[in-house]
């Protein structure tokens, strides 16, 4: 029924969108996955010359301590070659790999067949969470100076060893933030709330979100039981009545992951606070052409 509704507003969209409403702000997911491999320092340099808002990125940990940038826990063979410039046989936990060990691996050269645009940068290493907040500091792409940063802990408690514990966790990454003063400007979010209650507790002014792939009944009253500050539900099952309410109730909504101009034109409809695409400069494009409609 949540996926009816949402499909319903097809047929109002457009007309919605010359309307005086409120423009998204758009989230590179992975950097800019649809046109570089994912979760590199290419990835969101790309973002950044798009005009992306906010870089979004998956963490994880080294065994010796280091927050790292992956979608996944362990290095894979669809994302990752070996020293070598092999093919690896079999995936690698991050948390069984020093960060000098890591940083052998090359993340840029194979490329994701779901994404045909995308360009291949050799021997990119996995980067760290403090790389990435050094190049948008040091970036002089003109979206990098207010540019904020959406950081996933990819934590699972089904499979604890691929991971630090959730305070353990929340520490190393509000220490890397900290470090560069950046709580004003970063997000954390997760599908595991127990990481986003220990981020609070450890540093208040960053803000939480929580991530969710399918519909839940009475939603907000669990998102206000979290104390998050922003809601990221899988885009196919929002409805502009579960958008009014969540953000009636102080929580912004940022759904994921939307890729094509139907569907963000859908998401604008349902007054969305902010849109996460594999293709950010497209999106900002798009949001141009949107502002000149209206004038």
């Amino acid at each position: 029924m949540k996926n009816l509704l949402f499909l319903t507003l097809v047929a109002v969209a457009a007309p919605a969108l010359a309307a005086d409403l409120k423009l998204p702000a758009v989230h590179g997911h992975r950097g800019s996955r649809g046109t570089v491999p994912e979760n590199t320092l290419p990835a969101f340099e790309a973002a950044l010359l798009g005009g992306a808002d906010v870089l979004e990125l998956d963490l994880g940990v080294t065994k010796d301590g280091v927050v790292v940038v992956s979608h996944e826990p362990k290095v894979t063979p669809e994302r990752c070659l070996d020293a070598d410039g092999k093919k690896l046989d079999k995936p690698v936990a991050i948390q069984e790999l020093t960060l000098a060990q890591l940083k052998k691996y090359d993340c840029g050269t194979l490329l994701n067949p779901k994404f045909p645009q995308q360009i291949e940068v050799p021997g990119t290493p996995m980067p760290t969470l403090d790389e990435v907040f050094e190049m948008v500091k040091k970036s002089g792409y003109p979206a990098a100076a207010k540019a904020e940063f959406n950081i996933e802990t990819k934590i699972y408690p089904y499979e604890p060893e691929l991971s630090p514990s959730p305070e353990e966790f929340a520490r190393l990454v509000t220490d890397v933030v900290k470090k560069h003063g950046l709580e004003a400007r970063v997000m954390v979010q997760s599908f595991d709330v127990r990481t986003l209650r220990a981020v609070k507790k450890l540093a208040p002014a960053i803000r939480t979100s929580q991530l969710t792939y399918e519909s839940l009944v009475d939603i907000v009253p669990a998102l206000k039981s979290s104390k998050v500050d922003i809601w990221s539900p899988n885009y196919k099952w929002i409805t502009v009545e579960a958008v009014k309410e969540a953000q009636a109730a102080g929580i912004k909504v940022a759904p994921w992951t939307i890729n094509t101009k139907k569907e963000w034109d859908l998401a604008i409809a349902a007054g969305v606070d902010a849109i996460i695409t594999d293709y950010p400069a497209a999106l900002m494009e798009h949001l141009e052409s949107l502002k000149t409609a209206k004038k």
